[in-house]
């Protein structure tokens, strides 16, 4: 480790990074809990044809953590997209303000605390940010997506093409 390094040097991306990033997260084990991970599969093979300005990336990770902020870093976009037991059929997508919350003291922190994180570490705002929570039912370990998840990530991916990258310059 470079002891002599500014932080400002560590916290700037060697490679400028795409401009959006998608970060899908869940436990692709339980059920519907797959839907994130799945999302990102499924939007990052049909993402060959998109010409997003800056370019766009696509993460999975079974939760947020205190290190996703530094994944925001040189971003115009995040969309973070997640199963939720809570969400309208089929999905919800709301903007994202960084704030803190419980889940700072946790092991898994939610977007609007990784945003937090982004602003503390950084000292500066984060990325524009939406959470796509795509409405989930059974999170049963060892189960498969269900027959309602799948129709509601269909509709999400739809929205993501149709909307989300539409308004990123894209197609």
């Amino acid at each position: 480790m470079e002891a002599d390094v500014p932080l400002d040097d560590l916290l700037r991306p060697r490679n400028p990074p795409a401009a959006v990033l998608v970060l899908g997260y869940g436990n692709p084990s339980r059920g519907d809990d797959a839907l994130g991970p799945t999302f990102v599969e499924r939007a990052r093979a049909a993402a060959g044809h998109l010409e997003v300005p800056g370019g766009i990336e696509f993460l999975t990770d079974f939760q947020l953590q205190v290190e996703h902020a530094l994944d925001l870093i040189g971003r115009r976009l995040a969309v973070f997209v997640d199963a939720s037991a809570d969400a309208p059929a089929p999905f919800s997508c709301s903007e994202v303000a960084a704030r803190r919350d419980d889940s700072h003291s946790s092991h898994a922190l939610s977007p609007s605390a990784v945003l937090q994180v982004y602003a503390d570490v950084v000292g500066g705002p984060p990325p524009r940010c939406r959470l796509l929570a795509i409405r989930g039912e059974s999170f049963e370990l060892g189960a498969d997506l269900g027959t309602a998840a799948r129709a509601n990530l269909d509709a999400a991916l739809e929205f993501f093409a149709r909307e989300v990258l539409r308004q990123e310059g894209g197609p």
